[in-house]
């Protein structure tokens, strides 16, 4: 954790392909496509983009038999591990498991306790992590009765009940996630059974809507959770292409010092000082950097009142004047660019910087 976060919760490590999850892990970043699974080039080709855009775990949609089926096919197609997505029907998630996915994810509120032994048996034989879902849409109404309604408490408790259910079946390679598109029952659900349980625990805010409402939900329901140390994998969930979750799940753990992946870009949010088009530069800067895995930190200020002092704080940054911009390359003032330069220079300075380090 970075410095101001508090110690990581230490969670059981368990093996989703090749990719750890708890223990002294680093929070997995996940998603899921939004492909009709059943097409597999569409699906390979989404799940690649997803990979070249920093997808270290991937989900797909299992409806039908024949969904199932193409799991095989997909997997020869990608590099990161397949997570079949399961609702009702045991006999898909008994399918995907034989077929070769890596893990499944079942809500078990929504099958009948006689097939999920079947499903774990399956599981059992093949070492396959199934993640446990219970989300505020479809928890046991006999919880909803005693906890009068959808509470933090009822999602807590429902997790606890099916971790009964599966342990009594000898079964212990769990991830859990306890989701909700109401913000702070989500965030106090994971609270209380993190303090129950050292099983992974996946992070999530649930229907979050499009992009700016994702990020916020997301933020603000995720954010504090991972602080906190509470928090093994995570999605943020964008109605829309499953790509635009990578920059904000990036996002949130580059902001808490978590996970330094990718480029962190700081602008500013320009006033009437600003004599550039910052707004241009920086779109253009984040468009070509997209794609980058390793960190760092490019300062793009707009005058220069604070831009010099973020800039210098920066790996490497301009601090713009009228038409022109001084550039700073690690702390010191390097040189000066004229504005038309702004986007090669820079990309040509931080290409330098990746072949000194």
């Amino acid at each position: 954790m970075g410095s101001g976060s508090k110690m990581r919760r230490k969670a059981k490590e368990i093996h989703i392909g090749s990719v750890t999850i708890g223990g002294n892990a680093p929070v997995v970043v996940q998603s899921m496509t939004n492909t009709d699974t059943r097409n597999v080039e569409a699906t390979v080709n989404q799940i690649i983009a997803l990979q070249e855009a920093g997808c270290e775990i991937v989900r797909v949609a299992v409806p039908d038999e024949e969904a199932a089926l193409a799991i095989p096919a997909i997997k020869k197609g990608i590099n990161i591990p397949l997570i079949a997505d399961i609702h009702f029907q045991h006999q898909l998630a008994i399918d995907a498991i034989k077929n070769g996915a890596d893990g499944i994810r079942i809500n078990p509120g929504n099958i009948v306790k006689n097939k999920i032994a079947e499903i774990v048996q399956v599981a059992k034989e093949r070492q396959t992590v199934i993640r446990i879902g219970v989300n505020a849409g479809s928890l046991q109404k006999d919880l909803v009765l005693d906890y009068g309604g959808v509470t933090a408490e009822a999602l807590c408790a429902s997790a606890m009940r099916n971790i009964e259910m599966f342990e009594d079946m000898g079964f212990d390679l769990i991830k859990l996630s306890l989701k909700s598109s109401d913000v702070p029952m989500m965030m106090e659900a994971y609270r209380l059974i993190a303090a129950k349980t050292d099983y992974p625990l996946h992070l999530g805010v649930t229907e979050a809507g499009t992009v700016v409402h994702a990020a916020i939900k997301s933020a603000l329901g995720i954010g504090p959770l991972l602080y906190d140390g509470i928090g093994d994998t995570l999605r943020v969930s964008v109605t829309g292409s499953p790509l635009l979750e990578m920059p904000l799940a990036y996002g949130i753990l580059r902001a808490l010092k978590i996970r330094q992946v990718g480029p962190e870009i700081i602008s500013c949010p320009t006033c009437g000082r600003c004599q550039i088009d910052l707004l241009g530069l920086t779109e253009k800067i984040e468009k070509a950097l997209a794609q980058r895995k390793k960190y760092i930190k490019v300062a793009l200020m707009g005058c220069v009142v604070n831009g010099p002092g973020e800039a210098a704080e920066a790996d490497i940054g301009i601090a713009g004047g009228h038409g022109f911009g001084m550039m700073f390359k690690k702390g010191v003032a390097y040189k000066k660019v004229e504005e038309k330069d702004f986007v090669p220079v820079l990309l040509e300075e931080i290409a330098s910087l990746d072949n000194e380090k």
